[in-house]
């Protein structure tokens, strides 16, 4: 049974990581206010240009001269898989889900016989990645320095996968991440970015609507097809961002509410332990009394 000066460090122990965590938590939403903002700011204008070029797509898709970005290689062999995720863990199961949707496309492909090979942006992801799939890591970008996220970094990302997507290593490129819903949800997500994968309703929306392009179709979407790479890169950072403030504002509430329930517990325990020493003192006493 642990004596009442154990169970008093254990109480002030206990207090001090529910100060950091209530500190982490407040951090949080302060921090979930402005990624949010971004988020959601960034969102009409990749929306939009997704509309233009799943439009312009529809049309084009079928021509000689479309784009590798928009018809892919040919070949569907090499897949590389573009892993987002943070840089600092201590946000509930945020990391894990995007991780957990990316090893269950791993498993599939390696089990079809296809080639992967994965890109890590953010230090959680490769750490979860690299005890399994090594081998298939060919990179890794980090954040770190960064205050908040912004188009140079996912312009980086962008970077690295028409590099290799125009040397000819690889066919197919997909991006996973977390979209923002709320601060308690939010959604693991895979998108493909190469071949660009166009929600049939945008194009639907501006199918029966006529524009007049210039210089030409063909050319504007030469020049969009690279942009929207690194527009939807983007998004995806500023989703992931928000996402983890949201996880890590939540798991910090939770974890201080556990906090506050183990010191109760933890009180009570060290009270009943205080009150039972006090009662086997008072018994010594009244028995060395009536000896004598």
């Amino acid at each position: 049974m642990a004596s009442l000066k154990d169970l008093r460090n254990r109480i002030a122990s206990v207090k001090a990581t529910q100060k950091i965590t209530k500190a982490m938590q407040m951090v949080a939403a302060a921090k979930l206010r402005r990624a949010q903002e971004a988020a959601e700011s960034a969102r009409p204008y990749a929306e939009r240009m997704e509309g233009v070029l799943a439009n312009l797509g529809r049309v084009y898709k079928s021509s000689e001269n479309a784009s590798p970005y928009l018809i892919g290689t040919g070949k569907d062999q090499v897949h590389l898989l573009v892993v987002a995720t943070a840089e600092r863990g201590l946000c509930g199961g945020f990391n894990t889900n995007i991780v957990k949707i990316a090893k269950l496309e791993i498993k599939r492909l390696i089990k079809t016989g296809k080639t992967v090979q994965i890109l890590c942006v953010g230090s959680k992801g490769y750490d979860q990645l690299k005890g399994e799939y090594s081998n298939y890591i060919v990179g890794q970008i980090s954040y770190k320095e960064l205050k908040a996220m912004n188009y140079a970094k996912a312009q980086e990302v962008a970077d690295a996968v028409t590099e290799k997507f125009d040397s000819g290593e690889v066919d197919v490129v997909k991006l996973y991440y977390s979209e923002f819903q709320s601060v308690i949800s939010q959604v693991p997500t895979e998108l493909q970015l190469i071949p660009a994968s166009f929600d049939e309703e945008d194009a639907a929306d501006d199918a029966d609507v006529s524009y007049d392009y210039e210089p030409g179709e063909e050319q504007i979407l030469e020049e969009l097809l690279p942009r929207n790479l690194t527009t939807q890169i983007f998004r995806g950072l500023l989703e992931n961002a928000a996402s983890e403030q949201g996880a890590r504002m939540s798991a910090m509430d939770n974890a201080t509410r556990n906090a506050g329930d183990m010191i109760d517990r933890l009180t009570l325990q060290y009270n009943r332990s205080r009150q039972a020493q006090i009662t086997k003192e008072l018994i010594e006493i009244i028995s060395g009394a009536e000896a004598l």
